[in-house]
């Protein structure tokens, strides 16, 4: 692997996977626009708080569960997205970054509350200078959350160029291949497509679209009589069954 602002990392299916490292700017933009968020949240629940004090007086039970409350969005916030939105809050969404594993896979529930819990130290001594100064001396610019949980945060990446996937290729169902010549196909190039097409739901998919547009583009010249316009996954799906059929 090689650390710098991009992070390479040798993929199961023979390609190098590039990841985008996100820097301090980036990441506190992101930081900017989900303060402000969970802010706006807290706000509300401390105005309702206060309405509901007003309305019959039980104070004690009510300021306990905004208590509560406000410590499950505080921390419930970053962890709920990243969990369930593929690594990004609403902020990281807006700056174009993204949270993933160290391997380039989806954050998980347990990561995700590592890196977040932590956020605690990461923010001291109240202007997060830790975690300031973590991203920019750790060799893949991690805070000591990403440090604890194998986390990394990147950019976003396009897979190039935009293809646009057709609803189905034009072919008979039973000889819908027969003008593809997959001769100049190898044995081992065939157990990387199929490795890809097997795991990549497993896959982050920036990470995802792009290892399936340098398979196919690896391959294009090697299969005659293929549409240039399939899309990436749907060529190496037509190409793994063509394969298949011919032994």
């Amino acid at each position: 692997m090689s650390y710098e602002d991009r992070l390479w990392i040798p993929t199961p299916e023979g390609v190098e996977l590039e990841l985008v490292l996100a820097g301090l700017g980036s990441r506190l933009v992101a930081g900017v626009v989900d303060y402000l968020i969970r802010g706006a949240i807290l706000l509300a629940l401390v105005i309702i708080g206060f309405a509901a004090v007003g309305d019959d007086g039980a104070g004690g039970f009510l300021v306990a569960g905004l208590f509560v409350a406000g410590f499950l969005v505080y921390f419930g916030y970053d962890v709920a997205f990243e969990t369930l939105a593929s690594g990004r809050t609403p902020g990281k969404r807006a700056a174009g970054l993204r949270v993933v594993r160290l391997g380039g896979e989806p954050v998980g529930f347990l990561a995700s509350a590592v890196r977040n819990l932590l956020r605690l130290v990461d923010g001291l001594p109240g202007i997060y200078a830790v975690g300031a100064a973590s991203v920019l001396f750790s060799r893949r610019n991690q805070r000591l959350g990403d440090l604890a949980a194998g986390t990394l945060v990147v950019r976003e990446r396009r897979a190039p160029p935009p293809l646009a996937r057709p609803a189905a290729p034009d072919f008979a169902v039973a000889d819908r291949y027969a003008a593809w010549d997959v001769s100049g196909v190898t044995s081992f190039e065939l157990v990387t497509v199929r490795r890809f097409l097997e795991r990549r739901w497993q896959l982050d998919p920036t990470a995802r679209g792009r290892l399936g547009w340098e398979l196919a583009e690896r391959l294009r010249p090697k299969v005659a009589g293929a549409p240039p316009d399939l899309h990436p996954e749907q060529f190496l799906e037509a190409l793994a069954e063509a394969k298949a059929s011919r032994g």
